[in-house]
């Protein structure tokens, strides 16, 4: 007895596979259960949804059979191969694609002609990749046991809740809990492209490799590294000067110009508080002030202005007063109020815009970095994390460190300079399909921008076939770590890396352009490359038993390993360098945060060139923590190296040259110790103290001052 859409299906193999859905997992082949009769008893069971690939097919019939998947995730080698020409052979109903009505998800092939599942957890090439997995990274790259040379990426957090699957009755989408998928079958939810002759199997380091595709000339759009007016200096610049190229005059006016907006809109709304009107000079003061409080931490920020304290430090005083550092801190704003109100109207809306509140600073600061410098040739992509409480869509969630993030994606080069970022929105502009790693690097990668010929390196949260081949068809190469699970890497076993491998044992597969490494070091090292060949004969240090005793012997590595771990290690400077010294506050908005950010990454990338400039003029460049110092004084208007000022503790008049009836009342405070109203305070001290007859304060307190050093 044969269903209707069973004779359309003549293939015997696609007829074993469409019984076929108890999978052993000791072996290869599917045990195949007798189910075709039950399968045609119902008319209601009988619809059949088909996955046509270039060279697979996946056919699932009835109820039973859709429980069975909410269970099990098989193998891609484990289905049956129907050869290349079974899209010939097999139709789906002229109306359109067959549903069926109890069914969770569908398989739908990607652009590239590999099978994507709406709801697959491991590919991280999904359209839902940002809410199923992440890559934790706050500020540095954490080392295992391994030594500095190979520095393998921490595994990207996966979201354990929920994942995001795709229904057939209108392309809705609902939660489903990852708990219900067995953790024995985890390793084996993978899909690739089917391999065929040669490379089925792992070849080892001895066979001979070439590179079929090589990649074109490095052809820079400009000169790379520093660019006019900076390249022609002969002197290298101030600190203040070279950051102001990327906090620009007319980006610090419009940060003026919406501050005082949004504290008129404030005070209008029923908040009492005196506001001037900020000007540039004292918004760049304020900058300084940032700055400084980070190089010098105290537990609070109003305790910069204490000056009963053993921690008392005259600089903020001279700078800006307490009431008014404050004041700039709760209203600064980056983009017009009033323009804020209408986009948030168009909520909900393709219209909306989620980083309009940071839009003027962010574009302005993009287009400065490109402006200054241009990259050398060696580039890579990763990700930098803002730590952050505010409410806001913005934020990833991390479980494991129970914190929350605003995620950037970074361009840098060899040198540690931020070239170009990128904010994590949860929705990606591109639309390409191909998931939210393809998609950033899409974005940061502009070839009409930097030219063609370089270099690309990338973490296993960005490595994907697809990637790779795209970005070759563009002129870059890219090499990078990559995840067994990723859609169209090698699954084959055959001659492939074990647990008892020796050291330096390299094994390698070529597609066309693309190379798959893996290598053994103190664990298996997997790396992707369309710019490197298998094995050129490099060799690095270990430290290895032989004979019974440790020693540093010499083991052979791959060049696209050597490679990756020389030009990522560089590129996580940067990091390094904003968590030494940053202006990073705690703040209830989170355009605040950002805007922070965004100063580190200017003063960063200050630094940077700086360096570089010293290096062109056979100069010796000044260390971090003295480039700053010395920016702080330049934007505070203080000096360098201030002569500390010695005052006598004698009580003079708190408002000075006041005549008539306003000698006993004028400028009036409450004295430190009695609270009562005096006229008079302390030169050095700054602090209001009674100086009459029956009450001298003023004496009592700096006993008690003196008693207290003593």
């Amino acid at each position: 007895m044969k269903c209707e859409e069973e004779e359309s299906l003549n293939d015997p193999q696609v007829h074993n596979q469409e019984s076929n859905f108890g999978l052993s997992e000791d072996g290869p082949e599917p045990q195949i259960k007798e189910e075709q009769e039950e399968v045609c008893t119902s008319q209601e069971i009988a619809k059949v949804i088909v996955k046509q690939e270039s060279e697979e097919i996946f056919v699932w019939t009835g109820k039973e059979r859709f429980r069975v998947l909410d269970n099990i995730w098989t193998r891609e080698e484990d289905l049956h191969y129907t050869g290349p020409h079974t899209h010939d052979m097999i139709k789906l109903e002229e109306n359109g694609p067959l549903k069926h009505e109890d069914s969770d998800s569908v398989t739908v092939p990607d652009e590239d002609g590999f099978s994507v599942h709406s709801s697959g957890l491991d590919s991280a090439d999904s359209d839902d990749e940002a809410d199923l997995s992440e890559e934790m990274y706050p500020y540095y790259d954490t080392d295992d046991d391994y030594d500095d040379d190979y520095e393998e990426e921490e595994e990207e957090e996966e979201e354990e809740e929920t994942e995001a699957a795709t229904t057939l009755d209108g392309g809705r989408r609902r939660l489903r809990s990852q708990r219900s998928w067995p953790s024995a079958n985890k390793a084996k939810r993978s899909r690739s492209e089917p391999l065929s002759g040669d490379a089925a199997a792992w070849k080892s380091e001895k066979d001979p490799d070439n590179l079929p595709h090589p990649l074109p000339h490095f052809l820079p759009t400009r000169k790379p590294g520093i660019q006019l007016p900076l390249s022609e200096y002969l002197t290298n610049p101030s600190p203040s000067k070279l950051f102001k190229m990327y906090f620009n005059w007319a980006a610090v006016k419009t940060l003026c110009a919406n501050t005082n907006k949004n504290a008129a809109k404030n005070i209008a709304a029923g908040k009492k508080f005196k506001w001037a009107e900020l000007t540039e000079a004292e918004l760049y003061r304020y900058i300084g002030l940032t700055l400084y409080m980070w190089i010098l931490k105290l537990p609070n920020i109003r305790d910069f202005w204490r000056v009963s304290s053993i921690f008392y430090v005259p600089y903020p005083s001279k700078v800006m007063s307490r009431t008014r550092f404050l004041l700039i801190t709760w209203n600064i704003h980056m983009s017009d109020p009033a323009e804020d109100e209408l986009n948030d109207r168009k909520k909900g809306t393709d219209d909306y815009d989620c980083l309009h509140r940071i839009r003027p600073l962010y574009d302005s600061l993009r287009l400065a970095c490109k402006a200054v410098y241009h990259p050398q040739k060696n580039l890579s992509v990763d990700e930098r994390m803002v730590p952050t409480k505010a409410k806001t869509a913005l934020k990833k969630n991390i479980k494991k460190q129970k914190k929350r993030w605003i995620k950037f994606f970074v361009l840098s080069d060899n040198t540690g300079y931020t070239f170009d970022f990128k904010v994590y929105t949860r929705k990606s502009t591109l639309e390409t399909g191909r998931g939210l790693s393809f998609d950033a690097v899409v974005s940061l990668i502009n070839k009409n921008c930097l030219g063609s010929g370089y270099h690309i390196y990338f973490d296993k949260f960005y490595t994907s076939p697809a990637l790779f081949r795209h970005l070759h068809d563009l002129g870059f190469g890219a090499c990078g770590t990559f995840r067994d699970t990723r859609i169209g890497t090698p699954k084959t076993k055959v001659n492939a890396l074990t647990k008892e491998s020796p050291r330096g044992t390299v094994r390698w597969i070529r597609e066309g352009a693309l190379i798959f490494i893996k290598w053994m070091d103190t664990r298996e090292v997997s790396v992707c490359s369309t710019m490197h060949t298998a094995f050129s004969g490099d060799t690095l240090k270990r430290m290895c038993k032989v004979g019974g005793k440790r020693r540093v012997v010499e083991v052979p590595v791959p060049s696209a390993v050597k490679d990756y771990n020389s030009f990522m290690v560089e590129a996580d400077l940067t990091d390094q360098l904003i968590g030494s010294y940053s202006s990073w506050r705690k703040s209830r908005a989170w355009y605040v945060m950002v805007l922070y950010h965004f100063i580190d990454i200017a003063v960063t990338n200050s630094y940077l060139i700086s360096k570089e400039l010293c290096g062109r003029l056979e100069e010796q460049p000044v260390k971090h923590q003295a480039f700053l110092e010395q920016l702080i004084a330049e934007l505070c208007e203080v000096p360098l190296q201030s002569v500390p000022e010695r005052y006598q503790h004698i009580p003079v008049a708190i408002v000075e040259g006041a005549s008539g009836h306003n000698k006993a009342s004028k400028g009036r405070r409450k004295c430190k110790l009695c609270r009562k109203c005096t006229p008079f305070m302390c030169e050095a001290c700054r602090v209001a103290l009674c100086v009459i007859v029956d009450r001298n304060c003023h004496k009592l307190y700096h006993s008690s001052l003196k008693g207290t050093e003593n």
